[in-house]
């Protein structure tokens, strides 16, 4: 393959280079959500950019396998790049923390990547910032996490948004209820999150479901609007499980009220995670002019045992990509403080140097220039490369 020329400065499909204003203004985003979780007293965790394989493995439920960047290392291990945080935070939990008895809160910030079809039009790696509350079972974690995430996306500009919340135990319920096998559940799963009722139908009556559990199943695909979704949600309970996982979504949206992010909330219960390791409420954010959910997060209490710790966990992460681009569309993103100066001069250098030690006392990030060229020349590659100003001396 040819790699001379022109085509080095070429970036392979689905990653692209960030620089300049664009650059600042993603960092900017990113402090203003991260500002809002430090507010809540979660602490920072840095884990690798690679682990072993077994860490996003199947059977802990993540990423599909033929979308994972694999890889060997001299010892034959394979190992993979991140396509998810939470299953690194739960293997760094259950290693430092095995002991811990009191709920901890961590936040993060990195880039993940996955393998995705150049079809699909995605980007191969993104930034993904978020968090997530170890060691807590209670309805006032989840309600937490969800007034967290609606308060960190106000706090980065975002004004038009809601939070669509779901429960994982209602459709579970249900199913075991109509004695659903692991195959047909899963076939079920992809019918109703796709809200593809008349594949769901024919699916149930191909094996032999009663009438009434096929009812209860078909109507969770019109499960979602507001809190009123959720006594219609009861009509066609049961069991004790899709009760119990109702009664979890009313007491959790009494909690969202004291935290007054109501108006940000909505219920759907057709919503149904592809990662399997969501165990109860599970919620994603969505905003205008964005067909994907801008952040996703939920409720994996069976998560952390996988690694040896067995823990009740809930958690989120929000797209920094996603999320940016909302805002620039919206014309709301936020224009962060621009301190960079570019200090030209024809004076004698020691003088230069002493006028940018001042600037940068002041919070200036100065670059020092001999003049070369026209003043013109300067003030346009100011304005090129983001400059809020150009002194002369």
């Amino acid at each position: 393959m040819d790699f001379t020329g022109k085509r080095l400065v070429h970036t392979p499909e689905g990653v692209r280079d960030v620089y300049g204003s664009e650059f600042a203004a993603k960092l900017n985003i990113q402090k203003l959500f991260h500002d809002k979780l430090r507010s809540y007293g979660y602490q920072d965790i840095q884990t690798p950019t690679f682990e072993f394989f077994d860490v996003f493995s199947k059977e802990v439920g993540t990423t599909p396998s033929k979308e994972l960047y694999k890889f060997f290392d001299k010892e034959g291990n394979t190992l993979v790049l991140r396509p998810d945080f939470t299953p690194s935070i739960a293997r760094s939990a259950a290693k430092y923390f095995m002991d811990e008895s009191i709920p901890l809160r961590f936040c993060y910030c990195g880039n993940n990547f996955i393998n995705n079809s150049n079809l699909q039009g995605k980007l191969k790696e993104t930034t993904q910032m978020g968090a997530e509350l170890v060691g807590d079972s209670s309805p006032e974690a989840d309600a937490e996490m969800i007034a967290m995430l609606v308060e960190a996306l106000m706090n980065a500009g975002l004004k038009e948004f809601q939070v669509a919340i779901g429960q994982v135990d209602y459709f579970k319920g249900l199913c075991a209820e109509a004695k659903l096998d692991e195959e047909t559940e899963l076939a079920l799963k992809d019918f109703i999150s796709n809200r593809n009722e008349f594949g769901a139908q024919e699916l149930l009556e191909g094996k032999s479901v009663a009438e009434a559990d096929i009812k209860a199943l078909l109507n969770v695909s019109n499960l979602f609007g507001s809190y009123e979704v959720l006594d219609e949600a009861l009509e066609y309970a049961q069991n004790e499980r899709s009760v119990n996982a109702i009664e979890r979504l009313k007491k959790v949206y009494e909690l969202l009220k004291m935290y007054g992010v109501e108006r940000y909330v909505s219920f759907d219960l057709a919503m149904i995670s592809k990662y399997h390791y969501y165990t109860g409420v599970i919620f994603s954010a969505y905003t205008y002019q964005m067909g994907n959910a801008i952040a996703k997060g939920g409720r994996y209490d069976n998560l952390l045992e996988k690694f040896g710790k067995p823990s009740p966990a809930t958690g989120f992460v929000v797209m920094i990509d996603d999320l940016m681009t909302a805002l620039t569309r919206q014309n709301l993103c936020p224009e962060p403080e621009n301190k960079n100066l570019l200090l030209v001069y024809q004076c004698d250098i020691q003088k230069a140097l002493e006028e940018a030690r001042n600037y940068r006392k002041e919070g200036y990030a100065t670059v020092m220039m001999k003049q070369e060229q026209s003043k013109e020349d300067y003030e346009a590659y100011a304005q090129k490369q983001n400059f809020a100003k150009v002194v002369f001396l």
